[in-house]
C-alpha cells in the first residue's frame, strides 16, 4: 500500500465588498466581509487543493490555475478541488481524511461548521467523520489577528 501525506497552505486577504460573495469552504457565508483574489477566493479550499496535489507528487495548484490566466477569473473554487481530486485519482490514489484549520478572528467560524463539513465531504466524495475541520484565531497578533485576511492550513493523506 503507496500512503502520502499532503499539506497546503493559504492566506486571503479580508476586503469590504458587499458585491463579491465571501467562500469558505465551497459555502457562501452572509458578510459584508469578502476574500480577495483572482478566484473566488476560498482559502479552505485552496490550502485543501494545494495538500491533495502536494501528496501525490503535482505542483501547486498556481500551477494549473494561475491568476495570470483570464479563464480563471472569479472561477469557483469547488472547480479547483475537484480538478485536483481528478488529478489524484488519475494517479490512483484515494483521499483517506482530511485535517483543516481555519486561521483569523472574523467571521466566526462555529455557526458554518457543520454546513461546511457537509459541502466537503460532498466534494470529497469521503464520509463526513474523515473531515477534522477546526478554526483558531492569532489572539490578535499580526495581520490575521487585526482580520485583515484569512488563513488556512490543511493536511491530507491519500492512499493508493
Amino acid at each position: 500500500m503507496d500512503v502520502r501525506v499532503g499539506s497546503g497552505l493559504d492566506f486571503h486577504r479580508l476586503i469590504e465588498n458587499k458585491t463579491r460573495p465571501l467562500m469558505i469552504g465551497g459555502i457562501e457565508i452572509t458578510s459584508d466581509l469578502a476574500l480577495e483574489g483572482h478566484s473566488d477566493a476560498d482559502v479552505l479550499l485552496h490550502a485543501l487543493a494545494d495538500a491533495i496535489l502536494g501528496a501525490c507528487g503535482f505542483s501547486d495548484i498556481g500551477t494549473y490555475f494561475s491568476d495570470k490566466d483570464p479563464a480563471n477569473k472569479n472561477l469557483n473554487s469547488s472547480i479547483i478541488l475537484k480538478r485536483s481530486l481528478d488529478m489524484m485519482r488519475q494517479k490512483g490514489y484515494r483521499l483517506s481524511n482530511c485535517d483543516i484549520t481555519i486561521i483569523g478572528e472574523k467571521p466566526r467560524m462555529s455557526p458554518h461548521r457543520e454546513q461546511i463539513v457537509d459541502r466537503l465531504a460532498e466534494l470529497c466524495e469521503i464520509d463526513r467523520d474523515r473531515i477534522a475541520l477546526k478554526a483558531t484565531t492569532t489572539e490578535k497578533m499580526g495581520a490575521l489577528g487585526r482580520s485583515e485576511g484569512l488563513g488556512c492550513s490543511a493536511t491530507v493523506l491519500v492512499v493508493k
